[in-house]
C-alpha cells in the first residue's frame, strides 16, 4: 500500500484537488478557468522542470526567480533594437548565470544551496540596476500580442509552450545519456566518478539547463504582461518549483527524476492558488497550504509515515499481548 501511495500519490492528490475545487469553487469547470490555470502554470512549469534536473543530480537551484527577472528586463530593454537580439541576449544571460552556479559548485565543492543563494541575491540586484528597479513596459508591433495568441483561435499559446517544454525535457532526461548521467550523479556520485562521468562538466550543464528554463520563463511572463518587473518577476517562484518537484516524487536527496510527477505537482500548486483566489481567501493561506504539502511530501519520501504506521501496529500488538497475559 505504501509503495502504491509513493508511486501514485501525487496523481491521487491532483484528482482530490480537482474534485474538491469542483465542490467549493464556482465555475471551476468552465473553459476560461481551465485556460487560466494552464496560462498561470506556464512559468512555474518551466522552472520546475529545471529544478527537477537540479534536484535529481543531488543539488538545488534557488536562483531561478532572479534569473527569470533579469532575462525579462534585458529582453524588454533590447526589444526596440532587435527582436532576435533581445531573445538571444536574454537567454544567453540566463545560461551564463547557470554556468556560474555549476562551475562554482563543481570547482570549489560548495553546497548548491549556498551558491545559488548568493547568485539569487546578486542576479536580483543586477535586474534592479538595469532599469533602476522600475517596471519597464513595452509595445512592439510584432510580438506584443504573442502572449495572447490562441492556436486555432481556441488554445492559448502557453499550452503549446508547456507541451514543447515537457516533451523536450522528457526526451532529454529519459532518452539521452545526459539524463542517465544526471540520475547517476544524484544517486551515487562516487560510482558516477568511477564510471568515467565528468561530474564537473555535468554540473555546469545541469545548472545551465535550469538557468535556461528560468530565462525562458521570464520571457514567457514578459510577453504575457507586455512588461518586465525586476522586483516582482519570479519572486518566491523557487518555492513552487521545489514543492512541485518534491510532491512529484523526485527524491530531494537526488536520484531518479519523476517528470510526470513534477507536471502533476505544478498543477496541484496552481490549483491551490486558484482555490484561494476564487473563494476570496487571503493569499497568505495558500502559502501555508503549500508549505504543509511540501512537508508531507518529503516525509512520505523518507518513509516517515510508513514507520509511524508500523510503530502504531507494534504498539497495538504489544497492548494485545499484555492484555492476554493479564
Amino acid at each position: 500500500m505504501s509503495k502504491l501511495l509513493k508511486k501514485y500519490g501525487v496523481y491521487l492528490a491532483l484528482f482530490a484537488m480537482v474534485a474538491f475545487n469542483s465542490l467549493v469553487t464556482r465555475n471551476f469547470f468552465s473553459l476560461n478557468t481551465c485556460w487560466n490555470i494552464m496560462i498561470q502554470s506556464t512559468t512555474v512549469m518551466f522552472v520546475s522542470l529545471g529544478m527537477t534536473a537540479a534536484i535529481a543530480s543531488g543539488g538545488i537551484d534557488i536562483s531561478i526567480g532572479p534569473v527569470m527577472a533579469l532575462s525579462a528586463i534585458v529582453f524588454a530593454r533590447l526589444l526596440d533594437i532587435s527582436v532576435m537580439g533581445a531573445f538571444i541576449c536574454a537567454l544567453a544571460l540566463a545560461l551564463l548565470c547557470g554556468a556560474m552556479n555549476g562551475f562554482i559548485i563543481a570547482r570549489f565543492s560548495i553546497q548548491p544551496m549556498i551558491v545559488t543563494l548568493g547568485m539569487m541575491n546578486m542576479v536580483r540586484g543586477f535586474a534592479e540596476l538595469v532599469n533602476d528597479g522600475r517596471t519597464y513596459s513595452f509595445s512592439h508591433p510584432v510580438i506584443s500580442n504573442l502572449g495572447f495568441y490562441k492556436v486555432l483561435g481556441v488554445v492559448p499559446i502557453q499550452v503549446l509552450f508547456i507541451i514543447i517544454a515537457v516533451g523536450a525535457m522528457y526526451i532529454l532526461i529519459k532518452r539521452t545519456r545526459f539524463g542517465a548521467y544526471v540520475e547517476t550523479i544524484g544517486d551515487n556520485p562516487k560510482a558516477a566518478r568511477l564510471s568515467g562521468i565528468r561530474i564537473s562538466g555535468m554540473m555546469v550543464l545541469i545548472y545551465m539547463l535550469s538557468g535556461f528554463l528560468a530565462g525562458a520563463a521570464g520571457l514567457v511572463e514578459a510577453l504575457r504582461m507586455s512588461a518586465a518587473d525586476p522586483i516582482n518577476f519570479g519572486l518566491q517562484i523557487e518555492v513552487d518549483a521545489i514543492a512541485s518537484t518534491a510532491i512529484g516524487g523526485t527524491n530531494m536527496a537526488g536520484g531518479k527524476a519523476n517528470l510526470a510527477g513534477t507536471v502533476a505537482g505544478v498543477f496541484i500548486m496552481q490549483l491551490i492558488t486558484v482555490m484561494v483566489n476564487m473563494n476570496n481567501v487571503p493569499y497568505s493561506y495558500s502559502l501555508v497550504i503549500k508549505t504543509l504539502v511540501v512537508i508531507i511530501a518529503v516525509c512520505a519520501q523518507n518513509g516517515k509515515f510508513t514507520r509511524l504506521v508500523r510503530f502504531r501496529k507494534r504498539m497495538e500488538v504489544n497492548a494485545w499481548a499484555i492484555q492476554k497475559n493479564i
